[in-house]
Protein backbone atom coordinates (compact mmCIF):
# COMPACT_ATOMS: atom_id res chain seq x y z
CA UNK A 1 0.00 0.00 0.00
CA UNK A 2 1.52 3.35 -0.97
CA UNK A 3 1.24 6.49 1.14
CA UNK A 4 -1.62 7.99 -0.86
CA UNK A 5 -3.66 4.84 -0.18
CA UNK A 6 -3.05 4.79 3.57
CA UNK A 7 -6.23 4.81 5.65
CA UNK A 8 -6.42 8.07 7.57
CA UNK A 9 -7.07 7.56 11.28
CA UNK A 10 -10.19 9.19 12.63
CA UNK A 11 -9.57 12.71 13.89
CA UNK A 12 -8.30 12.15 17.42
CA UNK A 13 -8.08 14.12 20.64
CA UNK A 14 -4.35 14.06 21.41
CA UNK A 15 -2.77 14.24 24.86
CA UNK A 16 0.89 14.49 25.84
CA UNK A 17 2.34 13.10 29.05
CA UNK A 18 5.79 14.62 29.41
CA UNK A 19 6.37 17.97 27.72
CA UNK A 20 10.02 17.36 26.92
CA UNK A 21 11.47 18.12 23.52
CA UNK A 22 9.69 15.31 21.66
CA UNK A 23 6.06 15.30 22.80
CA UNK A 24 5.03 18.85 21.89
CA UNK A 25 6.66 18.55 18.46
CA UNK A 26 4.78 15.33 17.66
CA UNK A 27 1.54 16.82 18.94
CA UNK A 28 2.05 19.84 16.69
CA UNK A 29 2.69 17.56 13.72
CA UNK A 30 -0.50 15.64 14.48
CA UNK A 31 -2.36 18.93 14.82
CA UNK A 32 -1.21 19.93 11.34
CA UNK A 33 -2.63 16.61 10.10
CA UNK A 34 -6.04 17.48 11.52
CA UNK A 35 -5.92 15.96 14.99
CA UNK A 36 -6.70 18.04 18.07
CA UNK A 37 -4.30 18.45 21.01
CA UNK A 38 -6.44 18.65 24.14
CA UNK A 39 -4.12 18.30 27.13
CA UNK A 40 -0.47 18.22 28.11
CA UNK A 41 1.37 17.48 31.33
CA UNK A 42 4.76 18.79 32.39
CA UNK A 43 6.61 19.24 35.66
CA UNK A 44 9.75 21.31 35.19
CA UNK A 45 9.72 25.01 34.42
CA UNK A 46 11.31 24.28 31.04
CA UNK A 47 8.54 21.80 30.21
CA UNK A 48 5.84 24.25 31.17
CA UNK A 49 7.38 26.97 29.02
CA UNK A 50 7.85 24.58 26.12
CA UNK A 51 4.23 23.41 26.29
CA UNK A 52 3.03 27.01 26.31
CA UNK A 53 5.20 27.87 23.32
CA UNK A 54 4.57 24.78 21.20
CA UNK A 55 0.97 24.05 22.21
CA UNK A 56 -0.62 27.42 23.04
CA UNK A 57 -4.14 27.28 24.49
CA UNK A 58 -3.74 23.57 25.31
CA UNK A 59 -4.37 23.14 29.05
CA UNK A 60 -1.57 21.93 31.30
CA UNK A 61 -3.02 19.20 33.55
CA UNK A 62 -1.87 16.18 35.59
CA UNK A 63 -1.12 12.94 33.66
CA UNK A 64 -4.32 11.24 34.81
CA UNK A 65 -6.42 14.06 33.42
CA UNK A 66 -4.55 13.89 30.11
CA UNK A 67 -5.76 10.32 29.76
CA UNK A 68 -9.32 11.33 30.64
CA UNK A 69 -9.43 13.84 27.78
CA UNK A 70 -7.43 12.13 25.02
CA UNK A 71 -8.12 9.36 22.52
CA UNK A 72 -4.43 9.19 21.56
CA UNK A 73 -1.90 9.64 24.38
CA UNK A 74 1.78 10.32 23.69
CA UNK A 75 3.99 9.09 26.53
CA UNK A 76 7.12 11.14 25.95
CA UNK A 77 9.09 10.66 29.15
CA UNK A 78 12.69 9.45 29.64
CA UNK A 79 13.26 5.75 28.98
CA UNK A 80 13.93 4.86 32.60
CA UNK A 81 10.72 6.57 33.74
CA UNK A 82 8.45 4.84 31.22
CA UNK A 83 7.81 1.45 32.93
CA UNK A 84 6.80 2.99 36.26
CA UNK A 85 4.63 5.59 34.52
CA UNK A 86 2.71 2.91 32.60
CA UNK A 87 2.28 0.77 35.71
CA UNK A 88 1.07 3.76 37.71
CA UNK A 89 -1.46 4.80 35.08
CA UNK A 90 -2.79 1.25 34.88
CA UNK A 91 -3.01 0.84 38.66
CA UNK A 92 -4.95 4.07 39.09
CA UNK A 93 -7.50 3.12 36.44
CA UNK A 94 -6.63 6.12 34.26
CA UNK A 95 -6.52 4.06 31.06
CA UNK A 96 -9.68 3.66 29.00
CA UNK A 97 -10.37 0.62 26.79
CA UNK A 98 -9.73 1.42 23.14
CA UNK A 99 -7.39 4.30 23.95
CA UNK A 100 -4.31 4.54 21.74
CA UNK A 101 -1.26 4.66 23.99
CA UNK A 102 1.93 5.62 22.15
CA UNK A 103 5.39 5.83 23.63
CA UNK A 104 8.37 7.34 21.80
CA UNK A 105 11.22 5.48 23.51
CA UNK A 106 13.78 3.96 21.19
CA UNK A 107 14.75 1.36 23.76
CA UNK A 108 11.36 -0.25 24.28
CA UNK A 109 8.87 -1.97 22.01
CA UNK A 110 5.26 -2.54 23.04
CA UNK A 111 5.95 -5.02 25.86
CA UNK A 112 6.58 -2.12 28.24
CA UNK A 113 2.95 -1.12 27.64
CA UNK A 114 1.59 -4.53 28.73
CA UNK A 115 -0.02 -3.17 31.94
CA UNK A 116 -1.91 -0.65 29.81
CA UNK A 117 -2.80 -3.27 27.22
CA UNK A 118 -4.33 -5.44 29.94
CA UNK A 119 -6.43 -2.42 30.87
CA UNK A 120 -7.73 -2.23 27.29
CA UNK A 121 -5.31 0.24 25.71
CA UNK A 122 -4.01 -0.12 22.16
CA UNK A 123 -0.19 -0.09 22.41
CA UNK A 124 2.18 1.47 19.86
CA UNK A 125 5.91 2.23 19.94
CA UNK A 126 6.74 5.09 17.55
CA UNK A 127 10.30 6.35 17.92
CA UNK A 128 11.39 9.24 15.68
CA UNK A 129 15.03 8.76 14.65
CA UNK A 130 15.74 12.46 15.03
CA UNK A 131 17.44 14.78 17.50
CA UNK A 132 15.07 17.37 18.96
CA UNK A 133 15.64 20.97 20.05
CA UNK A 134 12.29 21.72 21.68
CA UNK A 135 11.50 24.40 19.10
CA UNK A 136 9.41 24.83 15.96
CA UNK A 137 12.25 23.52 13.79
CA UNK A 138 11.56 20.01 15.12
CA UNK A 139 8.20 19.86 13.36
CA UNK A 140 9.86 20.70 10.05
CA UNK A 141 12.57 18.08 10.60
CA UNK A 142 9.95 15.36 10.91
CA UNK A 143 9.41 15.55 7.15
CA UNK A 144 11.06 12.40 5.84
CA UNK A 145 12.24 11.34 9.29
CA UNK A 146 12.38 7.58 9.87
CA UNK A 147 10.39 6.22 12.82
CA UNK A 148 11.29 2.95 14.49
CA UNK A 149 7.85 1.32 14.76
CA UNK A 150 6.78 -1.69 16.82
CA UNK A 151 3.09 -2.60 16.95
CA UNK A 152 0.78 -5.59 17.23
CA UNK A 153 -0.21 -6.97 13.84
CA UNK A 154 -3.74 -5.65 14.14
CA UNK A 155 -2.43 -2.09 14.73
CA UNK A 156 0.25 -1.96 12.06
CA UNK A 157 -1.88 0.02 9.61
CA UNK A 158 -2.86 2.52 12.30
CA UNK A 159 0.77 2.92 13.37
CA UNK A 160 1.90 3.41 9.79
CA UNK A 161 -0.81 5.96 9.11
CA UNK A 162 0.05 8.01 12.20
CA UNK A 163 3.75 8.11 11.28
CA UNK A 164 2.98 9.18 7.73
CA UNK A 165 0.59 11.87 8.98
CA UNK A 166 3.45 13.29 11.05
CA UNK A 167 5.56 13.45 7.90
CA UNK A 168 7.68 10.42 8.77
CA UNK A 169 8.62 7.11 7.22
CA UNK A 170 7.88 3.93 9.22
CA UNK A 171 10.67 1.39 9.70
CA UNK A 172 9.50 -1.81 11.37
CA UNK A 173 11.58 -2.98 14.33
CA UNK A 174 10.93 -6.35 15.98
CA UNK A 175 10.33 -6.26 19.73
CA UNK A 176 13.50 -8.23 20.46
CA UNK A 177 15.62 -5.84 18.37
CA UNK A 178 14.59 -2.56 19.97
CA UNK A 179 17.59 -2.21 22.29
CA UNK A 180 20.03 -3.00 19.46
CA UNK A 181 18.25 -0.54 17.18
CA UNK A 182 18.47 2.18 19.81
CA UNK A 183 22.12 1.43 20.57
CA UNK A 184 22.92 1.88 16.88
CA UNK A 185 21.28 5.31 16.80
CA UNK A 186 22.95 6.43 20.02
CA UNK A 187 26.35 5.26 18.78
CA UNK A 188 25.98 7.32 15.62
CA UNK A 189 24.10 10.44 16.70
CA UNK A 190 24.90 11.00 20.38
CA UNK A 191 28.59 10.17 20.06
CA UNK A 192 28.81 12.34 16.96
CA UNK A 193 27.85 15.38 19.04
CA UNK A 194 30.57 14.56 21.56
CA UNK A 195 33.19 14.08 18.86
CA UNK A 196 32.27 17.32 17.08
CA UNK A 197 32.26 19.30 20.34
CA UNK A 198 35.71 17.96 21.22
CA UNK A 199 37.00 18.74 17.74
CA UNK A 200 35.70 22.31 17.99
CA UNK A 201 37.45 22.80 21.33
CA UNK A 202 40.76 21.46 20.00
CA UNK A 203 40.63 23.70 16.93
CA UNK A 204 40.05 26.72 19.15
CA UNK A 205 43.08 25.74 21.21
CA UNK A 206 45.04 25.45 17.96
CA UNK A 207 44.15 29.05 17.14
CA UNK A 208 41.42 28.49 14.54
CA UNK A 209 39.11 31.51 14.59
CA UNK A 210 36.04 29.87 13.09
CA UNK A 211 36.24 26.13 13.78
CA UNK A 212 32.61 25.64 12.82
CA UNK A 213 33.29 26.95 9.31
CA UNK A 214 36.29 24.68 9.02
CA UNK A 215 34.52 21.56 10.24
CA UNK A 216 31.20 22.08 8.46
CA UNK A 217 32.25 21.18 4.90
CA UNK A 218 34.66 18.49 6.11
CA UNK A 219 32.15 16.71 8.31
CA UNK A 220 29.39 17.09 5.76
CA UNK A 221 31.53 15.41 3.12
CA UNK A 222 32.66 12.69 5.55
CA UNK A 223 29.06 11.92 6.53
CA UNK A 224 27.91 11.84 2.92
CA UNK A 225 30.80 9.56 1.93
CA UNK A 226 30.18 7.25 4.89
CA UNK A 227 26.46 6.93 4.12
CA UNK A 228 27.23 6.19 0.49
CA UNK A 229 30.26 3.92 0.87
CA UNK A 230 30.51 2.70 4.47
CA UNK A 231 34.02 1.63 5.50
CA UNK A 232 35.34 2.33 2.00
CA UNK A 233 35.07 6.04 2.89
CA UNK A 234 37.73 5.75 5.62
CA UNK A 235 40.62 8.18 5.20
CA UNK A 236 43.24 9.69 7.48
CA UNK A 237 46.37 8.52 9.29
CA UNK A 238 44.84 5.45 10.95
CA UNK A 239 43.47 4.03 7.69
CA UNK A 240 46.83 4.82 6.01
CA UNK A 241 48.85 3.23 8.80
CA UNK A 242 50.76 6.43 9.63
CA UNK A 243 51.93 5.34 13.08
CA UNK A 244 54.18 8.36 13.53
CA UNK A 245 51.37 10.81 12.89
CA UNK A 246 49.06 9.01 15.28
CA UNK A 247 51.78 8.99 17.95
CA UNK A 248 52.17 12.76 17.49
CA UNK A 249 48.40 13.21 17.86
CA UNK A 250 48.36 11.27 21.11
CA UNK A 251 51.32 13.23 22.46
CA UNK A 252 49.70 16.59 21.69
CA UNK A 253 46.36 15.53 23.10
CA UNK A 254 48.04 14.44 26.33
CA UNK A 255 49.62 17.89 26.61
CA UNK A 256 46.67 20.07 25.68
CA UNK A 257 43.49 18.02 26.23
CA UNK A 258 44.14 14.87 28.27
CA UNK A 259 40.43 14.25 28.63
CA UNK A 260 40.21 13.46 24.92
CA UNK A 261 42.96 10.81 24.85
CA UNK A 262 40.85 7.82 25.88
CA UNK A 263 38.20 8.58 23.26
CA UNK A 264 40.80 9.17 20.54
CA UNK A 265 42.54 5.86 21.28
CA UNK A 266 39.27 3.91 21.45
CA UNK A 267 38.02 5.29 18.13
CA UNK A 268 41.43 4.87 16.48
CA UNK A 269 41.61 1.23 17.55
CA UNK A 270 38.14 0.58 16.20
CA UNK A 271 38.99 2.40 12.96
CA UNK A 272 42.19 0.35 12.57
CA UNK A 273 40.29 -2.90 13.12
CA UNK A 274 37.69 -1.99 10.50
CA UNK A 275 40.31 -0.73 8.04
CA UNK A 276 42.23 -4.00 8.41
CA UNK A 277 39.09 -6.10 7.99
CA UNK A 278 38.17 -4.28 4.78
CA UNK A 279 41.64 -4.36 3.26
CA UNK A 280 42.24 -0.60 3.58
CA UNK A 281 45.06 -0.80 6.13
CA UNK A 282 48.08 -2.81 4.99
CA UNK A 283 48.98 -5.55 7.49
CA UNK A 284 52.66 -4.61 7.37
CA UNK A 285 51.77 -1.09 8.56
CA UNK A 286 49.25 -2.20 11.13
CA UNK A 287 51.74 -3.62 13.62
CA UNK A 288 53.46 -0.30 14.40
CA UNK A 289 50.14 1.53 14.42
CA UNK A 290 48.50 -0.89 16.82
CA UNK A 291 51.61 -0.69 18.99
CA UNK A 292 51.14 3.06 19.30
CA UNK A 293 47.46 2.64 20.08
CA UNK A 294 48.15 -0.04 22.71
CA UNK A 295 50.92 1.90 24.46
CA UNK A 296 50.37 3.08 28.02
CA UNK A 297 52.11 5.72 30.05
CA UNK A 298 54.27 4.87 33.08
CA UNK A 299 51.36 5.65 35.41
CA UNK A 300 49.18 3.05 33.70
CA UNK A 301 46.98 5.41 31.69
CA UNK A 302 46.55 5.50 27.94
CA UNK A 303 49.27 7.36 26.11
Amino acid sequence: MNHSQQPRPARLAVGVVGAGRVGPALARALQQAGHRPVAVSGVSDASVRRAARMLPDVPLVPPGQVLELADLVLLTVPDDALPSLVEGLAETGAIRPGQLLVHTSGRYGTAVLDPARRAGALPLALHPAMTFTGTEVDVQRLAGCSFGVTAPDELRLAAEALVIEMGGEPEWIAEENRALYHAALALGANHLVTLVAQSLELLRKAGVGHPDRMLGPLLGAALDNALRSGDAALTGPVARGDAGTVAAHVSELRRHAPGTVAGYLAMARTTADRALAHGLLKPELAEDLLGVLADTDPDGGDQ
